[in-house]
């Protein structure tokens, strides 16, 4: 697979903007200054965690320490009528990188 194909999009929603301020705060908290952060992503869902860590070296140009993902189910959503609908099923990849380095999203 290629890199553009495995990393469909950044996944930067209040939930995770939360869980990496969250994760810097425990992390400079009496241990050191400078705090490796967290980057959630939505990866194809055949991905593993080495090409998921290879594709966001390769496309960002930093250093990848860990790698944790997860299938997240689709909901169940209902529009004007009875009959219900699912949204689909993605893979999250919540990716943490080498101490001092970031991705700039904007």
């Amino acid at each position: 697979m290629d890199s553009f194909t495995i990393i469909k999009g950044v996944w930067d929603k209040e939930k995770t903007q939360i869980q990496r301020d969250l994760y810097n705060q425990r992390r400079t908290e009496g241990m050191k200054e400078s705090c490796p952060s967290q980057y959630s992503f939505v990866v194809d869902r055949r991905a593993n965690k080495f090409q998921i860590r290879k594709a966001v070296q390769e496309l960002f140009k930093v250093g990848v320490t860990h790698v944790n993902t997860m299938m997240v189910r689709g909901k169940v959503k209902r529009g004007r009528t009875k009959m219900a609908g699912f949204t689909g099923n993605w893979k999250k990849a919540i990716v943490t990188l080498k101490e001092g380095e970031s991705i700039d999203l904007v």
